[in-house]
């Protein structure tokens, strides 16, 4: 069965100066926060064979900072589409990219992600910064995602995995 893994960016730095949204970079806890993430998704061997990141510079530092301290030898794909995409647009995006691959991770953004947990489990989570959703999709096919088609086997945050200051 197929697994869809979303991880909502880690915390951005507002005070950065950022010419705009997409450009606003990781806070330092942020970075931090996608380095725990990053290792725990290796420990728990649950490493994606893709990762799809919104083009939005938080959201792709977060990918690129993960996959790299977890050591996951997948490769990184940008998509616009996951930058204020609805939840067709990020069940579409999925589905373009899936392949033969059995387990992908697309890292975006609130409120999109809570709302892609929501239709695809039927169950109502909040994705806090750097919260990774793994859903077990109930279908043979990733064209078949639908509403409720999947199970929410965890929810994993920075903060339960590991203190922050």
């Amino acid at each position: 069965m197929p697994i869809l893994m979303l991880m909502r960016h880690a915390k951005s730095d507002w005070d950065a100066g950022a010419s705009d949204d997409h450009s606003r970079p990781l806070a330092p806890r942020g970075i931090r926060a996608a380095q725990q993430m990053g290792e725990a998704v290796s420990e728990l061997g649950i490493v994606p064979d893709l990762v799809v990141s919104s083009t939005a510079n938080r959201a792709r530092s977060t990918a690129e900072v993960a996959r790299i301290t977890g050591g996951w030898s997948c490769r990184l794909v940008l998509d616009d589409a996951l930058y204020g995409g609805s939840v067709a647009e990020t069940i579409a995006c999925a589905v373009h990219h899936s392949g033969d691959r059995e387990r992908i991770m697309l890292v975006g953004h609130q409120p999109t992600w809570s709302m892609t947990v929501e239709f695809i489990t039927g169950e109502h989570v909040a994705m806090r910064t750097a919260a990774i959703a793994d859903i077990e999709l109930q279908i043979d096919d990733w064209s078949q995602i639908a509403r409720e088609s999947g199970t929410l086997v965890a929810l994993l945050q920075p903060r339960r995995i590991v203190d922050q200051p």
